[in-house]
């Protein structure tokens, strides 16, 4: 495994086993990377009224999480390593799409619990529009459901595809909204800054 990929490279672009570092290397070079990451992610989180948060996933994340646990868990062999990126990689932006970890924060245990089971459905209401043109609704929790009957789950991973005329209007400056349509948690962002619809474009081809 060598040193590749920076922060310059297209984040839709998958990881492969040649993007990966040895631990030896990662352990090196981890302070440094970590850095970077923690800037780079200022640029792909959202939060959507006080308790919602919408972690927009790319290459260069998704790569972190796994030198993370390649680190953590001592993996070295070649078959585990694919095997994570396998996991890892559907998560990537595909070039007409963003990928979304939604993460709902209550840090109170009991107030978690009473909030989930309010909020059912809630992952299938997140909304992103390009202003202009109609709502984009996400294809939620692809691997597996997360909600029940009963409550929803705290974390939902959410696909959101746009047409070629909202990522060009997009690009030319037009404004994002995105929404919780959930009764029970109706919120929307402002206009989103800059720097992170400079970040959210770069995962369209």
């Amino acid at each position: 495994m060598h040193e590749a990929i920076t922060q310059d490279k297209i984040a839709m672009k998958k990881i492969t086993l040649a993007d990966l570092l040895s631990i030896e290397a990662y352990e090196a070079q981890r302070p440094m990377i970590r850095k970077a990451i923690m800037e780079h992610k200022k640029t792909r989180r959202v939060p959507l009224g006080p308790n919602a948060m919408l972690h927009f996933e790319d290459y260069m994340v998704m790569r972190y999480q796994v030198l993370e646990l390649i680190r953590a868990e001592k993996i070295t062999d070649f078959g585990d390593l694919q095997e994570e990126l396998d996991a890892y990689n559907p998560l990537i932006p595909d070039g007409k799409n963003l990928k979304v970890t939604f993460m709902l924060e209550y840090p109170d245990e009991n107030e978690r619990k009473e909030r989930l089971r309010q909020l059912i459905g809630i992952e299938e209401l997140i909304s992103i529009q390009i202003v202009g043109f109609d709502p984009v609704y996400p294809i939620a929790n692809e691997d597996l459901p997360r909600s029940t009957d009963e409550k929803t789950s705290s974390v939902h991973f959410l696909r959101y595809e746009f047409t070629d005329e909202m990522i060009e209007a997009a690009r030319n400056g037009a404004q994002w909204v995105i929404r919780s349509e959930h009764l029970n948690y109706p919120y929307e962002t402002e206009a989103l800054p800059d720097g992170i619809t400079e970040s959210l474009l770069r995962d369209f081809a």
